[in-house]
């Protein structure tokens, strides 16, 4: 993927780069962890479309390039020809028409001109006034089949290069903490919704990725020859293994959910982290409230249903690679981490983040949108944030 990862400032995310349609280069090393995420070196640039599928067009922003394999006006040499182009023409024409009104734009009039600058003209406009009105637009594509040319459009939340891991060391600080007792339990029940609900993948699970990094690590220290920074090196894991099971016995239990909203309401701020805090647990539990069973892997694209995924020799980094609980996002064994997820996500062509694709050819529109994707991930970066950020008061 050739992209350093960029620790959150204050917390613990990563950037993994954004995801266009193109190859990438290979990077170097991670770059040194600056505030709360751990930034990629170059944008990771993703695949190419695949000369294999049915024709279609991608919009750019040169949009006078070439767009249907049929032949255009005034060069037409047969009837057939002209018939064929007229009923491209017209689905054109019938799908605009549905993707605008799905999109609440009012398309340019652009039947006076000849085809096929018409279609050129027309998906320009199209192009720039939803990039307008939609944060999450990505690309639409004009398809044409054996049977009739229609519009798809593809909308995804952007993961901007980044690593999505909640540290809970501090919050295990933070817990025996006399100051910040009642600040730990109201997170407490923010992290008990991301583990149970939203579905955040915790490191201490088995089939987690992080749970096989931590184990690599531990078979390292334990094989490379004795140092003056080894035993320092085993206590880190050891930590990492006891807060996390300490931590996880906490979330595991239903009743933070619970009593989620109560501690909300009773919740009192001593200053503005404990502000801060309040205010990330109301926008969980307004999460919590208006997507009662959504993961955070609701939207994620399946292989099979990756329109580039036959045209790439490499798999995507899953979702629940970047997105996790982790033990901490500071020391010798989180940079450790971070260089070998650096090297491994380097060698990836693409990633996953939440897309949905639109299909405008007369069937049933989807009506889903991206709201939840983009109100949880930025709810990870304050979370993660806040954590990173806490300071110990006690003594």
């Amino acid at each position: 993927m050739n992209q350093n990862f960029k620790t959150m400032n204050y917390a613990t995310q990563h950037h993994i780069g954004s995801y266009q349609h193109t190859r990438t280069e290979k990077t170097t090393a991670a770059t040194p962890t600056v505030g709360r995420v751990r930034k990629l070196a170059t944008k990771t640039k993703g695949r190419k479309p695949s000369a294999k599928r049915q024709a279609e067009i991608r919009t750019n922003s040169n949009a006078t390039n070439g767009l249907l394999k049929c032949t255009f006006l005034p060069k037409l040499k047969t009837a057939q020809s002209v018939q064929a182009c007229q009923k491209t023409e017209r689905d054109f024409y019938k799908s605009l028409s549905r993707l605008a009104k799905h999109y609440s734009i009012e398309p340019m009039q652009t039947k006076d001109f000849e085809f096929p600058y018409n279609i050129t003209l027309s998906m320009w406009d199209m192009e720039t006034k939803v990039k307008r009105t939609n944060i999450n637009w990505d690309s639409f594509k004009l398809v044409q089949d054996s049977k009739k040319t229609y519009f798809t459009s593809e909308e995804r939340y952007n993961t901007d290069t980044t690593l999505y891991y909640v540290p809970i060391a501090p919050l295990f600080k933070m817990l025996k903490d006399p100051k910040r007792k009642k600040t730990a339990q109201l997170l407490i029940s923010v992290c008990s919704y991301l583990y149970h609900i939203a579905d955040v993948p915790y490191y201490r699970q088995e089939d987690s990725y992080l749970y096989w990094l931590y184990e690599t690590h531990k078979d390292w220290v334990e094989q490379d020859d004795e140092t003056d920074e080894t035993e320092t090196y085993k206590s880190e894991l050891r930590n990492a293994e006891y807060i996390g099971d300490n931590i996880e016995q906490k979330l595991f239990n239903r009743i933070n959910l619970k009593v989620f909203e109560q501690r909300l309401s009773r919740f009192k701020s001593l200053d503005t982290f404990d502000r801060e805090c309040w205010q990330v647990a109301c926008n969980a539990f307004a999460l919590c409230t208006e997507y009662p069973n959504a993961s955070i892997f609701r939207n994620a694209p399946l292989p099979e249903q990756d329109p580039y995924n036959d045209d790439y020799e490499t798999e995507a980094i899953g979702m629940e690679k970047y997105i996790s609980f982790v033990a901490d996002t500071k020391g010798w064994l989180y940079e450790s981490m971070a260089d070998s997820i650096n090297n491994e996500f380097n060698e990836y062509g693409a990633m996953q983040e939440p897309t949905i694709c639109k299909s405008f050819d007369g069937s049933k529109i989807k009506t889903n949108n991206l709201d939840f994707e983009n109100r949880l991930f930025a709810l990870l970066d304050d979370l993660c944030t806040l954590l990173y950020d806490y300071k110990t008061t006690e003594k």
